[in-house]
């Protein structure tokens, strides 16, 4: 049997740069997560000029390149038409199509099944993006429901 659940997180605001934030996430669904023995973790930022990714968790040094590369590619002084919402509004709107809105992270034995050097990242892709808001949806079975049918199995 399957079970759900739903979260919406605010994670506090921050100027534009890629932050590691995966200590913040799993300090607002830890308790939940540690219920699930398999499943699935949807995360879905409801912003179009902050994007989710994951990346490494290590080097502080990987994020500012990173920012350093996302600015080459969609810098504030290109030709854009959409501008009436600041300079740095629509290169966050292109920056944020290139990561995404969402990921999909495996749940093993009651944690995320990250890689030892990946980490979830925000990206603020404004100069002051403001609050921004996660919906975090955890699927799949739980331990409970987990030993339940291993019990029914060796009947």
């Amino acid at each position: 049997m399957n079970s759900w659940t739903q979260k919406r997180v605010t994670l506090n605001p921050k100027r534009r740069g890629c932050y590691l934030i995966t200590d913040e996430i799993l300090s607002h669904i830890s308790s939940e997560l540690s219920e699930y023995q398999c499943g699935m973790a949807n995360f879905f930022i409801q912003h179009s000029s902050a994007s989710l990714t994951i990346n490494e968790n290590y080097d502080p040094d990987v994020r500012r390149d990173m920012e350093m590369m996302l600015n080459r590619i969609a810098p504030e002084n290109a030709p854009y038409v959409h501008t009436m919402e600041g300079s740095d509004d629509m290169p966050a709107h292109v920056k944020s199509s290139l990561f995404g809105c969402s990921l999909n992270i495996p749940i093993s034995n009651g944690r995320l099944a990250l890689g030892t050097w990946q980490g979830i990242w925000l990206c603020e892709h404004r100069n002051s993006g403001g609050s921004r808001h996660v919906v975090i949806t955890l699927q799949g079975e739980t331990k409970s429901n987990s030993k339940t049918n291993l019990s029914k199995k060796r009947k």
